[in-house]
Order: structure tokens, then C-alpha cells, then sequence
């Protein structure tokens, strides 16, 4: 089985990809909203937020300072059209594995009690 187009390997690590599909659903959100919404330490977050925006998936905005320092997030138009090619590059998957289609009828199952005949 061939990858479809728009499989995306940066995105698809479950954390990467639960942050990014959080983030498709706003314009901008809250670092400590992210944090909290996918149950992540702030290092696990910094981390997975930095992998992205090397991408340019998304793009960090930091306002204030010290103890009052706010840091944004949002996704950039390079990572929504990612994420979305990687949505449909999973539904294509998840569609070409389910069973094959038939039109034969399956034979009826005999039970050893006699039953069903």
C-alpha cells in the first residue's frame, strides 16, 4: 500500500497532531489553553510547538513580561493546508481498508445443535 498524497510524517505523531487539529478549530489560543486542553507539561508543549513552527506550520506571537508574559499560537496558512492534506491523506487510508465490496450473499452458517436450517 502506497502513502497517500498529503501524508504528512511532521504532523502525524499523535501529540503534534492533536495540537495542530486543536489549533484548526481558532484563529489564535492560549499556550496555557493548549496546555491544558491536551493534558501536556509546558516543556512537552514547548517542544512540540517549536518542532512546528521550524516548519512554519504555525507561528508564535509573545506579548508581556515576566510573570505576566502571555505567549499565542496560531496556525499559519502553510500548516491549516497541511493539516488538512494529512486529514484527507488519513480518511483515504482508513477508506481503502475496509473489507472489499461484494455482491455475493454469505453462505449460511451451519450450527452443530441443528439449529438455523
Amino acid at each position: 500500500m502506497s502513502i497517500p498524497a498529503g501524508f504528512d510524517e511532521l504532523i502525524h505523531p499523535a501529540t503534534r497532531l492533536s495540537v495542530v487539529a486543536l489549533l484548526a478549530a481558532t484563529e489564535w489560543a492560549d499556550f496555557a489553553f493548549v496546555r491544558d486542553s491536551l493534558s501536556l507539561s509546558d516543556s512537552a508543549l514547548s517542544k512540540q510547538l517549536h518542532t512546528l513552527e521550524e516548519a512554519a506550520y504555525l507561528e508564535l506571537h509573545k506579548e508581556g513580561g515576566g510573570r505576566k508574559r502571555r505567549t499565542r499560537v496560531r496556525l499559519t496558512d502553510r500548516g491549516r493546508t497541511a493539516f488538512e492534506g494529512h486529514v484527507a491523506a488519513l480518511r483515504a487510508i482508513v477508506e481503502g481498508a475496509g473489507p472489499p465490496a461484494s455482491t455475493e450473499t454469505p453462505p449460511q452458517q451451519r450450527h452443530p445443535s441443528g439449529a438455523g436450517r
